[in-house]
């Protein structure tokens, strides 16, 4: 059952008191807004301290922890490929940071319609590629995302092994945009639950993004793609959102190919609901993701010392 305080703030979103964000608005604006939104809370945590790299030509942000344990995590910001910054995901991923004991990186990706598929996977990859450059072990990064930034990083690890590059530890999918078809059936028996998302927004947001190629490209929809040889996976989703059925699919899919999954559904919780911290549920997955990001990245570092 959820939480009083995931019940309360279910109903203040659905009764519009704080303003429903619109992804079928013009996006520039959108992001404006999403930016001035996240800016009074969107400072490190204490703890972490953020400094500005430029991470192989794309504009990024170290959360560095005060508690670093060696291992990196590269973070991928959520916002249907069209929203989203360093900015509006910053406090999420300096809880991650904390939590886990990982340098996370989090990287401002190009953003559609301006930017379409790829530039956003080109540019994850372009990040990967920087930490290995750095001298930066693959066995000792993980990978984690929400929403959009959950599914560009499910087409990233598809697009490092097509590509014969050695794969990360592992990766964290939080509420992933895995289907930009928009055929999961949960798109619709959800609709009425969720205060987030809309089969509109999916939409509007996946033909900026899709523009010219097909949203059943296994690089854009990543659902469609071979999970076979996939780092181990970990999946949160809330019951109450419309990707629900995004994130399901994607967790059988990888348990067929024979990878290591963590699928967990939350009940009563909305869309990316890790990222309201006050939430209990939402301390909570924080805390299970970390454990999960931590432990990978000090096995990979465990196996390179013992080489």
């Amino acid at each position: 059952m959820a939480s009083f305080q995931a019940r309360l703030i279910h109903l203040i979103l659905r009764s519009g008191l704080l303003g429903r964000i619109d992804f079928k608005s013009e996006p520039a604006a959108l992001r404006a807004k999403m930016d001035r939104m996240s800016a009074k809370t969107s400072a490190p945590g204490s703890g972490v301290r953020a400094e500005t790299v430029n991470a192989g030509g794309i504009p990024a942000e170290w959360l560095l922890p005060e508690n670093n344990s060696g291992g990196v995590l590269l973070y991928l910001h959520g916002g249907g490929y069209v929203t989203g910054s360093i900015v509006t995901h910053r406090a999420l991923a300096s809880r991650l940071a904390k939590e886990s004991g990982l340098r996370t990186l989090v990287i401002d990706y190009r953003l559609a319609p301006e930017h379409p598929y790829p530039a956003a996977l080109d540019d994850a990859a372009a990040a990967y590629r920087w930490l290995l450059s750095s001298g930066i072990a693959a066995n000792e990064i993980t990978v984690a995302g929400d929403s959009a930034g959950g599914g560009l990083a499910l087409a990233l690890l598809m697009k490092l092994r097509a590509e014969g590059e050695e794969l990360p530890a592992g990766a964290a999918l939080l509420s992933p945009w895995t289907d930009l078809t928009v055929s999961g059936k949960s798109h619709y028996t959800r609709a009425k639950m969720d205060p987030m998302l809309t089969i509109g927004d999916l939409l509007a947001m996946g033909r900026h993004y899709v523009q010219d190629a097909s949203p059943a490209d296994p690089l854009i929809s990543p659902l469609y793609g071979d999970f076979a040889g996939l780092p181990p996976l970990l999946i949160h989703v809330g019951e109450n959102e419309i990707l629900l059925d995004d994130a399901a699919r994607a967790a059988d899919k990888a348990k067929a190919a024979g990878v290591e999954v963590q699928y967990k559904s939350w009940p009563g919780v909305m869309h990316v609901f890790q990222a309201i911290a006050p939430l209990p549920e939402a301390q909570a997955a924080v805390s299970e993701i970390a454990e999960f990001l931590s432990a990978k990245s000090k096995s990979g570092a465990a196996k390179k010392n013992a080489a």
